[in-house]
């Protein structure tokens, strides 16, 4: 990190037992460095074992990252950013209208049967990540789901994970996968207007669709992602998650 994104983070970072008197052994690596190896790993879709020897050692860099991740330390780094970018566009800190989508990817042969399914749409035996971003497609929330999970039935959890998160928010807008009985279900339940988005008629090819290409975008810078290491298949709200 350089001096300026350290400035910004450190002071957000748990105080070490030792520091607040709770006593145990002074920590032999700084937080910074730690920082540095989560991102290299992030960056780079390395596995943990394979972290470069002039970072402190890998073990060290996974516990405390599971320490921060388990205390909601992660999750709150992210909501800081996504707020200072939205004030930084003229934006309010916390949005009101939001764009979902779905997109489902292979599984790898060492992902379990249990957690993954086949989506007839689509052709592909793996997994479906549900994405909710703002109108600047930021990320609010994450959902991974087998690939045989209708878009619909993951809305019912991604949406009032989201409205108890962000409670601002209004609209959403969405393809034709969220047609139906969701749309009354999102209003009486949430308070929300889902909001369809659909292709002309006689479109032929790449569209781009005012409102859900925003979220498209997205699911395409992500395609490779690994955001957040060890969180594969979990539904962190507002989190991300690893292939």
């Amino acid at each position: 990190m350089s001096d300026a994104e350290w400035a910004l983070v450190k002071n957000l970072l748990p105080v070490p037992g030792w520091l607040a008197g709770r006593g145990g052994r002074p920590e032999g690596y700084c937080h910074r460095q730690m920082i540095d190896a989560v991102r290299y790993l992030v960056d780079n879709g390395i596995k943990w074992r394979a972290m470069p020897s002039d970072f402190p050692p890998w073990p060290r860099v996974y516990a405390f990252f599971t320490r921060w991740r388990d205390t909601g330390l992660v999750t709150e780094l992210h909501e800081r950013l996504r707020e200072a970018v939205r004030t930084g566009e003229g934006r309010g800190p916390e949005p009101s209208a939001a764009v979902v989508d779905s997109q489902s990817v292979k599984a790898g042969a060492t992902v379990a049967h249990a957690s993954r399914g086949f989506d007839a749409g689509k052709k592909i035996n793996g997994r479906k990540r549900h994405l909710l971003t703002d109108t600047l497609g930021l990320l609010l929330n994450v959902l991974v789901t087998p690939a045989s999970t209708t878009d619909r039935d993951a809305a019912r959890t991604l949406l009032p994970a989201a409205k108890k998160n962000f409670r601002r928010l209004a609209r959403i807008w969405a393809d034709g996968g969220y047609t139906g009985h969701l749309i009354d279900w999102t209003s009486q339940h949430l308070g929300l207007v889902l909001d369809i988005v659909r292709r002309s008629d006689d479109a032929s090819g790449f569209e781009v669709l005012p409102r859900r290409w925003v979220v498209e975008r997205s699911l395409c810078a992500t395609r490779r992602s690994v955001c957040i290491p060890g969180s594969a298949g979990r539904n962190s709200e507002g989190g991300f998650w690893a292939e």
